[in-house]
């Protein structure tokens, strides 16, 4: 096995771990992180129904305008601050964390930062 898939394998396996004890409610849904390598894409999620409530990545026209030619972690901490002004409107003040079985350093660790600064509770 090749270092890039024992990384991914890996990842798939602390992912799975956390989804175990992390799921979202009506009350208080779950913020679900994926990182790409060019691109961090943001979901948060009623688990009970099965429905996506609010969304931001680097790739929405919205993000896109905001982040011009910043390194990825600046990006993720405007992600970060979209996903939460979105949130906000939407009436979700208290989510849960999922990190989608990345470290929580760098790119992950700058959206939560922001989302949080913006006002979500987690």
């Amino acid at each position: 096995m090749d270092k890039a898939k024992a990384r991914r394998l890996a990842r798939q396996r602390r992912h799975a771990r956390v989804r175990r004890n992390v799921s979202g409610t009506a009350e208080r849904p779950r913020l679900c992180v994926f990182r790409s390598l060019k691109h961090i894409h943001t979901q948060i999620i009623d688990d009970v129904q099965g429905h996506t409530l609010v969304s931001a990545s680097t790739i929405d026209p919205e993000v896109r305008a905001q982040i011009g030619d910043e390194d990825k972690t600046a990006q993720a901490k405007v992600v970060g601050e979209v996903l939460a002004k979105r949130a906000l409107d939407a009436g979700i003040t208290r989510v849960v964390f999922d990190r989608g079985g990345c470290l929580y350093h760098g790119r992950v660790k700058s959206l939560a930062d922001a989302a949080r600064k913006a006002g979500l509770e987690f």
